[in-house]
């Protein structure tokens, strides 16, 4: 499975604009169907360019998907994105592989 991350870095006069459009513009992602669920997690370091940064990781069901989400789907979500926040966001983004996940059981 591959983990899609963006992390966003995002100016704090446009922040609560945001964080309303990135509550509504997750399902939409997930919506197109290459993803089983998302995390959105805000980043506890401090940045010195200032900002409040974030990461949404997306999980893909496969790298397929995640490949024809690049092409099908990937590009209007930018576009848009740009062209609601243009120099007011910087975003980067990652594809992570899981190679195992643990979990404790105290019993």
């Amino acid at each position: 499975m591959i983990i899609y991350n963006e992390t966003v870095n995002i100016d704090e006069s446009i922040h609560q604009e945001w964080l309303t459009w990135i509550k509504e513009h997750i399902p939409r992602v997930l919506a197109t169907g290459k993803f089983e669920k998302a995390t959105f997690t805000k980043v506890l370091v401090e940045e010195d360019m200032g900002g409040i940064t974030y990461s949404i990781q997306y999980r893909s069901y496969s790298r397929e998907a995640l490949d024809i989400f690049y092409r099908d789907d990937a590009p209007k979500f930018r576009d848009e994105a740009l062209k609601k926040f243009a120099d007011k966001m910087l975003t980067f983004r990652t594809e992570l592989q899981i190679i195992d996940e643990c979990t404790v059981n105290f019993t």
